[in-house]
């Protein structure tokens, strides 16, 4: 038998208000929680790497986001409030009250916004290749141009691949990184009219996010950008980080928008040095004295 990675995770769809959503979990059952939310047209197995780094010592979850991998389809547009909202309607499924969320680029954009929409439910956030800045011309024009050419098909175009490679992967990517430009070919998987609706959600639809983050106060923000992402280019994802009081901002060297794929050894290492500099939980309460009779 072959012992893959996935070994041990456990899999279900909980219910949420955008559908049922994928849930995988593993790891340590009674370590600190760390919830994965992936980028467009990826779902939570893109965390593969992360999910080996830390579930000796953490209760990994791996989600996959509406409308892709095996949650319910999307058929309409939805925004980060709402994302907020449901990842609180899974942790709450799941028995967990604090998380570290972690996202890379929509799922960054989601960690950017989460505690300040539900800080009672964030222990810390960590975003990666994402901005809080609204679409450019440019990307508009692209995003709305293939969003229309996917939702006329019923199977996901080559096309795809090639629009996302051009995102995904930068000239370090491109010249030394194989495996990496080969596992881009997961997003031909995808459901084309779900990621027609994500694209105009969260892309194109995405609102200036600045003000409400500077409104974070109490929880640590970690934000990464990759040096080669041509899609969230260095200076918007700092221009985020500059927002939010709590944030720390770091710049990862030749690497592009799918960081924690591409160069997961780096970000796993950020992550660690985030995780160490969290507050320590709170000690559950003492079990109550007995009564001698």
């Amino acid at each position: 038998m072959t012992t893959t990675w996935l070994d041990g995770v456990t899999e279900r769809l909980v219910p949420t208000s955008l559908g049922l959503i994928n849930v995988r979990e593993g790891g340590k059952a009674d370590g600190p929680a760390l919830i994965f939310w992936p980028s467009l047209m990826m779902d939570g197995t893109m965390w593969r790497h992360q999910y080996e780094h830390f579930s000796p010592t953490h209760r990994v979850v791996l989600l996959d986001s509406p409308g892709h991998g095996k949650s319910d389809a999307l058929r309409r547009i939805i925004d980060l409030e709402q994302c907020a909202d449901a990842l609180v309607e899974v942790q709450d499924a799941l028995g967990i009250d604090k998380a570290v969320l972690i996202g890379n680029s929509w799922g960054g954009m989601l960690a950017g916004v989460f505690p300040a929409y539900h800080p009672d439910r964030s222990a810390g956030t960590v975003g990666i290749n994402c901005t809080a800045s609204l679409p450019t011309t440019f990307e508009s024009i692209w995003a709305t141009a293939l969003a229309g050419y996917l939702s006329l098909n019923s199977k996901m175009p080559q096309l795809a691949l090639k629009a996302a490679r051009g995102a995904f992967a930068g000239p370090t990517a491109e010249a030394e990184r194989p495996e990496f430009l080969e596992f881009l070919e997961f997003v031909l998987t995808n459901d084309p009219k779900s990621v027609a609706w994500a694209l105009r959600s969260i892309l194109i639809g995405r609102r200036d996010e600045h003000r409400l983050l500077a409104t974070i106060k109490d929880v640590p923000v970690l934000v990464i950008a990759g040096e080669e992402d041509s899609q969230f280019p260095v200076h918007a994802v700092r221009r985020m980080a500059d927002a939010i009081p709590t944030a720390t901002f770091k710049v990862l060297l030749r690497t592009g928008h799918l960081a924690a794929r591409e160069n997961p050894q780096a970000v796993n290492a950020e992550i660690d040095a985030f995780l160490a500099e969290l507050p320590a939980p709170p000690a559950p309460p003492a079990p109550p004295a007995l009564e001698r009779i």
